[in-house]
């Protein structure tokens, strides 16, 4: 051979190319300063306000959730009215073309139209021939949230 040493016996910083990576060992005096390899790879100290846009962002996409969630619930209420007065109105249409066979089959009549559109009867009464009827829908806007609305509508003859 001409008196060089195979590679593998070569300290790191003799081999070829150790001063082109720019590696330096990490020696015992090293351990306690700074982490091995920080002025290789060029970084800098950690900023402690790194990553702070990303909680910025979450607390965003958290308030857009909630502000949703309320929107859903307020038009799920608003629907729910809605549905009430419908089943109302129809219930006691119903009730009014049934109004000359009595109270008893008026109502019932009543409450089989309002339960088809999501209601329940509460009250249901004769007025002549005209027909008054109280619905109730429940909602649950969110979980654990339960809330009744109610409508009452009358209907009867046309009078001149």
């Amino acid at each position: 051979m001409n008196g060089e040493r195979p590679a593998a016996a070569r300290p790191h910083a003799e081999r070829p190319g150790a001063e082109r990576l720019g590696t330096e060992r990490c020696g015992a005096e090293r351990l306690g300063t700074e982490r091995c390899g920080a002025k290789r790879l060029g970084a800098e100290p950690p900023d402690p306000e790194r990553g702070g846009a990303t909680v910025l962002l979450l607390a965003l996409g958290l308030v857009f959730v909630l502000a949703g969630t309320f929107g859903a619930a307020v038009a799920a209420a608003g629907m729910a009215a809605q549905r009430a007065a419908v089943a109302a109105d129809l219930g006691a249409l119903a009730g009014a073309a049934r109004a000359f066979d009595g109270d008893g089959v008026a109502c019932a009549s009543a409450a089989d139209i309002a339960g088809r559109n999501g209601g329940r009867l509460v009250d249901c009464r004769l007025d002549g021939l005209d027909v008054l009827v109280t619905v109730e829908v429940v909602i649950t806007p969110l979980p654990g949230l339960t809330r009744v609305t109610s409508s009452t509508a009358r209907a009867g003859p046309v009078r001149g």
